[in-house]
């Protein structure tokens, strides 16, 4: 079984594919194979998994990737909604919104009170406009009604560095991106105010949510899960979904998954069918109020 990965080797949501792979190798007694195919935001991946045979034998990792560039791009070539079948969700991964050590700003209270006092003196650096960690950043500004110039870089170590230097005041990044400055005592050199989810997150427990610190209604989280192309067999994806129903809670599956900053959830085809279409709405208002272009 070939399961295609829009990302690179190596990277936490391709490493996530991998545990899952593994486990349902052995459960399905069938070897499951990575094959990564970056490039187009996805696109690349999207169009080989929409155009394979409907046998149950190539999976597409699909995610909120796919919600945002259905509104990023004027035209695709395949619907994320009709174009595949959903099997069931596998990997999500909350945001962590930073700021530096010895930072003024202590909390997001903090923050945004200096953002009012002083609007638009106040940087928050992302990664690639059009990104989940962009478009968070979009969504916090107009949900806090602040003015804040949102600084986009190539990489998260330059956003870091950036941040260190006190170039930017803020970032918003996944936990495996920053894992490595977060150390919890004083030698830390970022410091998380708050997660994105609903929830506190399994690694960071003690960090409150941006719900918590007041943040009405704010609630980022980026997925993953597992589809097939549309004609597959009920039958075939009703087997592919049990099995992800027994490993997915499997301790070493979630254990890996929360040392990199993931939490592994099933979900039944038509809750990942809905939640795909709410993120496209969602992102689709968020990327039409910041007035990001769209891509050809």
């Amino acid at each position: 079984v070939v399961l295609i990965v829009p990302y690179g080797p190596g990277g936490v949501a391709d490493v996530g594919m991998r545990i899952l792979g593994e486990k349902l190798s052995n459960r399905l007694k069938q070897q499951f194979v990575i094959e990564n195919r970056p490039g187009a935001g996805g696109i690349v991946a999207a169009q080989a998994g929409a155009s394979a045979a409907p046998d149950g034998y190539t999976l597409l990792m699909v995610g909120n990737n796919n919600a945002i560039a259905a509104s990023l791009f004027n035209k695709l070539p395949y619907n994320v909604l009709t174009d595949f079948a959903s099997v069931s969700t596998a990997s999500f991964f909350d945001l962590l919104i930073l700021t530096r050590a010895g930072s003024p700003q202590r909390s997001l209270d903090d923050f945004i009170a200096v953002a009012k006092a002083h609007p638009g003196q106040l940087n928050i650096g992302t990664i690639t406009p059009g990104s989940t960690q962009n478009l968070a950043a979009e969504l916090f500004v107009s949900t806090v009604g602040i003015k804040a110039t949102i600084v986009t870089f190539r990489t998260s170590a330059d956003m870091a560095n950036a941040l260190m230097r006190g170039d930017i005041d803020l970032e918003f990044e996944f936990y495996a991106a920053v894992q490595g400055l977060l150390t919890g005592d004083k030698s830390s050199t970022l410091v998380a105010l708050a997660s994105t989810g609903t929830k506190r997150t399994a690694y960071l427990p003690n960090v409150p949510t941006a719900i918590e610190s007041g943040i009405k209604g704010y609630e980022v989280t980026s997925w993953n899960g597992l589809s097939v192309p549309a004609k597959t067999p009920p039958a075939i994806i009703a087997a592919l979904n049990a099995a992800m129903k027994d490993v997915i809670p499997d301790s070493d599956v979630q254990n890996k998954a929360k040392a990199m900053g993931m939490q592994m959830r099933w979900s039944t085809p038509a809750d990942m069918t809905a939640r795909m279409q709410a993120d496209i709405a969602k992102w689709g208002g968020v990327i039409a109020a910041a007035g990001i272009p769209k891509n050809d």
